[in-house]
């Protein structure tokens, strides 16, 4: 069973068309990069996987569970990081972990025990109790990740997580959840714009104007760094509106 079947997607803002005929699936334990311009459609994308728009024609399905038929299913298995911070800055860490383990309905124990593990894993356990505005972006990123795997997924999406982070920063992010990967069995896909983002180790799905112009290992889409880059300025130019 895939983590991910993203299976004849398509939606329209009106007259305009984000995604067509969108068809991909994701395997169990995998790290794949959906990489793209942007104004590629990979947010929209991220919204239809996570509910917050409608599906207009296709399916999805997440562990098997179909967004359509089964959302709740579905969506119990995905943790999300999206683009735009959802964190409360006069909150501390803690304070916000508690409020979204409240509301995945975990009970006080059980929260405080997640949440004490997360920060550990995320090398925050010390600053627990800081307001998030104290923080760094690069360390405000590994907070909406703890809260998004309080509830333990099986897939965790992340909406260009590193916007607006120093070049190291980025690179820090991107080897953390990597190393989450590798470690839990967790099944990764991370959108970006980025092509330093991606290894020739992940499944590489490239969007363009809406439409998936490859898919498949990045070291057979590009044999080195400067062979992906040639392969995604060919590919994102070649494809027609």
């Amino acid at each position: 069973m895939n983590a991910l079947e993203v299976r004849d997607v398509a939606f329209a803002y009106g007259p305009r068309q984000a995604l067509q005929a969108v068809d991909f699936s994701v395997a169990p334990g995998s790290f794949a990069a959906l990489l793209g311009p942007n104004g590629a459609g990979k947010s929209t994308l991220i919204a239809l996987l996570t509910r917050l728009y409608d599906l207009q024609q296709g399916d999805i399905r997440v562990l098997g569970s179909s967004l359509r038929q089964q959302p709740r299913q579905a969506l119990a298995q995905l943790g999300v990081v999206f683009q735009q911070s959802t964190l409360d800055l006069d909150l501390s860490v803690e304070q916000n972990l508690r409020y979204h383990a409240a509301l995945h309905g975990l009970a006080r124990r059980a929260a405080q025990a997640r949440i004490d593990e997360e920060l550990a894993r995320q090398q925050l356990a010390e600053r627990r109790h800081e307001k998030l505005r104290a923080l760094n972006g690069g360390h405000r990123r590994r907070v909406e990740i703890a809260r998004a795997l309080l509830h333990r997924p099986r897939l965790l999406l992340l909406d260009e997580a590193s916007a607006g982070l120093d070049p190291a920063s980025r690179l820090a992010l991107n080897r953390h959840v990597r190393a989450l990967c590798r470690a839990d069995g967790l099944t990764v896909l991370w959108t970006t714009h980025l092509l330093d983002e991606v290894e020739q180790d992940d499944d590489l799905l490239i969007l363009n104007r809406g439409r998936l112009v490859a898919q498949g290992p990045a070291r057979r889409l590009g044999a080195g760094d400067a062979d992906l880059a040639a392969t995604f300025a060919r590919l994102t130019a070649e494809v027609s509106p």
